[in-house]
Parts: C-alpha cells; sequence; structure tokens
C-alpha cells in the first residue's frame, strides 16, 4: 500500500468546512467521492487540519492511502471531475508514515479585510461596513504584543477539545494598504486553536476602534481569561496559506 500526499487548494464559501460531517457538503466529501469514483475505490482522505464553514485554503495537504496505478493524466481527470472551487495541484508519493496533519510544524494564516464595499469579492474578504474605521498603527500594536506569548485561552472558542493553549507564534501582523482601503492579517504558527485566527482579527479590529484597550489585551492574556468583548470576525475573509513539513526542513 502506498501512501500519498494531495495538494489543492479551494474556496470554501459553499462548503461546511473540511471535515466530512453527516448531511453537510465538505470539501473532504466532495474529494472523496470525486477521487473514489474515477478510482473505484472507497479510500479515506486525512487532512492537515480543519476549517470552518466558509474558509478558504490557498493550499491544503491530505493523504491517503491506494494500492494500484493511477489513470493517464488523472490530477488532470480529477481537477475536471471537480467542482470549479476545488483545485488539487499534485499528488506526491510519500513515506508509509507520512502524515498531512502531524508532520506539519508551521501554518500560516491570512485574513482579508476591506474598508471599501467590493462586489468582486464579496465572498473572499470581510467588508467592514462601520463608519468609525479602526487605527491602524493600534491593530498593528495589538497583533504585535502577542508575539509575547505562548498560551492563547482568550482565542479558543469554548466548545474546544484542545489539550493545551500552547502555540508558537513566529508572525502576527497587519499589511495595510491605504490606497486601496484594505489590509490583510498574516499569522504564523506551529498550531492553532479552533476559532483562534478570527477571534483575533476581532480583537485587532476591537483594539482600533478604542473598545478594548491594550490593557484589557493584557490583562486577558496574563491571567489566560476571556475578553468581555471578545467578536470573531467573519469567516469569509480567513484563508490557509500555507503548510511546511518537516521533510522540507
Amino acid at each position: 500500500m502506498q501512501r500519498y500526499f494531495i495538494e489543492l487548494a479551494y474556496n470554501g464559501t459553499q462548503y461546511f468546512g473540511w471535515q466530512r460531517q453527516p448531511g453537510k457538503i465538505s470539501v473532504q466529501q466532495t474529494l472523496e467521492d470525486s477521487i473514489n469514483t474515477i478510482l473505484g475505490t472507497e479510500l479515506e482522505i486525512t487532512g492537515c487540519g480543519r476549517t470552518d464553514t466558509g474558509v478558504h485554503a490557498r493550499q491544503y495537504f491530505a493523504h491517503f492511502d491506494f494500492e494500484g496505478e493511477f489513470p493517464a493524466e488523472f490530477v488532470r481527470r480529477l481537477n475536471k471531475f471537480l467542482p470549479k472551487d476545488i483545485a488539487v495541484y499534485q499528488i506526491i508519493a510519500v513515506e508509509p508514515e507520512a502524515h498531512a496533519r502531524f508532520d506539519a510544524y508551521e501554518r500560516s494564516y491570512e485574513y482579508h479585510l476591506s474598508f471599501r464595499k467590493n462586489p468582486f469579492t464579496e465572498h473572499l474578504a470581510y467588508f467592514y461596513p462601520y463608519v468609525q474605521q479602526p487605527d491602524p498603527v493600534l491593530m498593528q500594536d495589538a497583533a504585535a504584543f502577542l508575539l509575547q506569548y505562548q498560551e492563547f485561552e482568550p482565542f479558543c472558542k469554548s466548545n474546544h477539545d484542545a489539550k493545551t493553549m500552547v502555540c508558537k507564534l513566529t508572525r502576527s501582523e497587519w499589511i495595510f494598504d491605504l490606497k486601496e482601503q484594505r489590509a490583510v492579517f498574516h499569522i504564523t504558527s506551529n498550531r492553532f486553536l479552533r476559532g483562534m485566527v478570527r477571534l483575533i482579527v476581532g480583537m485587532c479590529i476591537g483594539v482600533g476602534t478604542g473598545q478594548i484597550s491594550m490593557e484589557e489585551l493584557k490583562t486577558a492574556m496574563e491571567q489566560q481569561s476571556r475578553l468581555k468583548k471578545a467578536t470573531s470576525a467573519p469567516p469569509e475573509g480567513l484563508y490557509l496559506g500555507g503548510i511546511k513539513y518537516l521533510s522540507e526542513k
């Protein structure tokens, strides 16, 4: 039995996240059904992690085991079979013990925020519709402040199954394009908690608008307690941007 990594990307607008779930369409189910139809198999695919409903992935990896030969031009045929919002880039033979989730040592997310309404990015960025615009300097200060810490319980959804709140952040910053009235938040860590990035983005906006003070943020991080005005940013602006593996070191 040979193990394979599959590299793909998807627009998550129409999906209830990556993970297969009863009665709901997911990226995993759509991909598995397409591969199994072409190969005439019942293989299962293991993803590098979960993405929530409506969240996108610029780069996503999964693995599966398959014994046999792929048909000619398999990736091309698979992309033709898949819907337009899922694209497979390559399928790579790997070692039998390679794992798409557990072998990843670094993950990067980006969050796209628009301060000007754009009909072409309705489901690909969060349009901030309020009159009071957040201060970019304060947003940047809030993002950079998180790099001092390794525990992030204030930014974990309450219905989680995480055994530890420790995450090793190596990047947390906003890139602003004032001319185009948009901003992109970049964050990199070895792992992320459930809902973590969207809660951090909501916090940065809250600090930028004065609804959350830096002192309140500091207290929450020191005490590992929830912010009183915790807000999760909408899913449409969030992208899984990239994964790095131990084999690449």
